[in-house]
């Protein structure tokens, strides 16, 4: 473990403190972009991202090549204006810690994680939380029943009120194989969790939802629907006047035949950030080619690991205005 952990920082640790300088998150692009390539999205596998509320702290996940091991990873902005090189964040490095998320107010931060309660071996993924304690943060806790059981639990995302959404797979409660779930935040603790009806979730699968603060829209990937492009792809659904969800819209501009996942907008609600393992596959060459070019094309961005990529969150929500009328 130590070997992979290692391995995984090494990459970070060798890149030209230049890039760093590079990365501005004042306005996003109007076009699904490549997030700080040769910093944040390299030539490993990234996934998930979150940003602090006071926008001084970008928080992702880095994996091994088939996310046998996966750890959080965070940088912070410096008074310069430049970010410093990723490093592990302190509570995570030994076990699997992934899709990090911030209460509303920054002091809280929910992941999952398969640490175990005792001794050394991983368990099932549960969601845990950490809170600040001056510059850093507490040791974590899990959130227990009714929320975590003896089956997955994945990618919290949680509201101002303290409502918990999330993804599970519970056998059959749910309408498909892995299904987002809600747990109400109520007298001081979760209720039973629920599964989203049937505008979010259906027979295939849906997982990975990101929810806004005020609980007023819901974005989300699902695999095998008939209008997806291939590989799971970005849904997004409002709810109307009655606080219902409406029927869930496709984002194709921002979907290719690859995996589009772990959709996060971040606090200002101006930038919408997600991960997506799309590349450019290259099948043949017009001359010979010789064993140095193709070692150096796992060494790029787009090698089909998993990148973050980012676009203007407004231009989105008009599009899908537009096309409702």
């Amino acid at each position: 473990m130590k070997k992979i952990i290692s391995l995984l920082l090494l990459v970070y640790s060798t890149m030209g403190f230049s890039q760093l300088n590079k990365l501005s998150l004042d306005k996003a692009p109007n076009q699904l972009s490549l997030l700080a390539d040769g910093f944040i999205s390299t030539h490993i596998n990234e996934r998930d991202f979150a940003l602090s509320p006071d926008g001084k702290e970008i928080y992702f996940t880095i994996a091994s090549p088939r996310s046998d091991f996966q750890t959080i990873v965070f940088c912070k902005q410096l008074k310069s204006g430049a970010w410093t090189k990723p490093e592990v964040v302190s509570f995570a490095g030994m076990y699997s810690d992934l899709e990090p998320a911030f209460s509303a107010d920054g002091k809280t931060m929910y992941f999952a994680s398969n640490r175990p309660f005792s001794g050394t071996e991983p368990k099932d993924f549960d969601i845990w939380k950490v809170t600040r304690e001056g510059n850093d943060w507490s040791m974590p806790v899990n959130l227990g029943a009714p929320v975590n059981t003896e089956d997955d639990e994945f990618y919290p995302s949680i509201t101002k009120t303290g409502n918990l959404y999330f993804t599970a797979n519970y056998n059959g409660q749910g309408r498909g194989r892995e299904d987002i779930y809600r747990a109400e935040w109520k007298e001081n603790k979760y209720e039973t969790p629920q599964p989203l009806d049937s505008a979010i979730n259906s027979k295939v699968d849906e997982f990975n939802a990101f929810v806004s603060p005020n609980e007023d829209y819901i974005l989300f990937t699902c695999f095998g629907r008939r209008d997806d492009a291939g590989g799971g792809d970005l849904y997004m659904s409002v709810k109307d006047d009655a606080g219902k969800w409406r029927p869930t819209k496709c984002l194709s501009e921002l979907n290719s035949t690859y995996l589009e996942y772990c959709p996060y907008v971040s606090p200002d609600g101006k930038k919408l950030f997600l991960t997506s393992t799309r590349y450019a596959p290259i099948k043949s060459f017009q001359t010979r080619t010789n064993y140095a070019t193709i070692q150096n094309l796992s060494k790029q961005s787009l090698n089909n690991q998993g990148n973050i990529y980012w676009v203007d969150f407004e231009l989105i929500r008009k599009s899908m205005s537009n096309q409702g009328k």
